[in-house]
């Protein structure tokens, strides 16, 4: 079996968490050979070492987190006794889009979070393995966000920037909203970020923002008893007037329209 620096899992379904823990690498030799035949393996390290598989080598350092599918042999070189790691044994379900994911990763300032992720998950796991399996997928998620090309590919990931773009517009969507302000929240310039979207969505950063805002505002239209003065406020266009021609422009429709047809 020859594994590439990535591999491909498929995330539309949740996992079936098998077992979590803290393991310990080392104890036996500063040399270890195994695999697991029928199960995916997450290794968040707090350790410096070497992972070799199938030819190829990454290494490990604290803070690094590796994703190996069923089947892969992995050999592990240790340089002190005892080498401790948080680890998940799973199996992946789903058969749905996949998600390029390198082997290794740096996981850099999100280190902390996914050790508390991964904790809660070998908390969960005789207790309820239903919340470990809902625990190690919110982890799983975060994994294939590490990495990040140019903007976006089919079974990629978006870039960091882009990502965190997006993020952020969603989250202030009821608040006025600049492109620089949005690219300083990227950590990137009001080009660079331009660029992205237009790689990644084919759009503009302003295009963008006015989409979910509409997206937001059909739904609220649609499904909530939610007065149209508020869903406006809601989706950061209080003024009236201009919510209403923004409905008719992006939606083809009045505010009312829109909440009458749904009605209807």
């Amino acid at each position: 079996m020859v594994l590439p620096p990535s591999v491909e899992p498929a995330l539309d379904r949740p996992p079936r968490e098998v077992n979590a823990g803290v393991g310990v690498h080392g104890a036996s030799g500063p040399h270890e050979v195994f695999r697991l035949p029928h199960l995916w393996q997450l290794h968040l390290y707090g350790y410096s070492g070497q992972l070799e598989l199938c030819g190829s080598s990454h290494p490990i350092r604290p803070g690094h987190v590796s994703l190996v599918p069923p089947g892969a042999e992995v050999h592990f070189h240790y340089g002190a006794r005892r080498c401790e790691h948080l680890y998940a044994h799973f199996r992946l379900p789903g058969d749905g889009e996949r998600r390029s994911v390198p082997v290794m990763q740096d996981a850099g300032s999100e280190a902390a979070v996914l050790s508390g992720l991964l904790r809660q998950t070998v908390a969960a796991t005789a207790q309820s393995p239903v919340r470990a399996s809902a625990e190690l997928w919110t982890v799983l998620w975060r994994v294939t966000g590490l990495g990040g090309g140019a903007a976006e590919s089919p079974t990629g990931s978006p870039h960091p920037a882009l990502r965190a773009a997006l993020a952020y517009v969603e989250e202030r969507l009821a608040c006025s909203l600049s492109v620089p302000e949005v690219a300083r929240a990227a950590g990137v310039s009001h080009t660079h970020l331009t660029r992205l979207f237009r790689e990644a969505t084919g759009g503009t950063v302003v295009g963008h923002i006015r989409r979910r805002r509409m997206e937001r505002a059909r739904h609220l239209l649609e499904a909530s008893t939610m007065s149209i003065p508020a869903i406006a406020t809601t989706v950061g266009i209080p003024d009236l007037q201009a919510f209403n021609k923004a409905c008719r422009r992006e939606l083809g429709l009045s505010p009312r329209a829109v909440r009458e047809g749904a009605r209807g």
